[in-house]
């Protein structure tokens, strides 16, 4: 499956939703704001949210600090 995220075109295994994405990247425990094709995506949606070839997501996840 072919995805663009955060600019970069990424061949992935065919996933079905932005949680499994995640998962993939081990990012499911980090706090992130995920845009699917500039559309924002709830966290409470993550696992509903399908996937699809083609598809144009950006990842953001915070980094605390002082």
């Amino acid at each position: 499956m072919l995805l663009t995220i955060n600019g970069e075109e990424r061949e992935v295994e065919q996933l079905s939703t932005v949680a499994e994405l995640l998962t993939l990247f081990k990012l499911e425990q980090k706090i992130l704001v995920i845009e699917l094709n500039r559309d924002i995506v709830d966290r409470d949606a993550y696992a509903n949210t399908p996937l699809q070839e083609g598809d144009k997501l950006e990842i953001v996840h915070f980094v605390g600090g002082g």
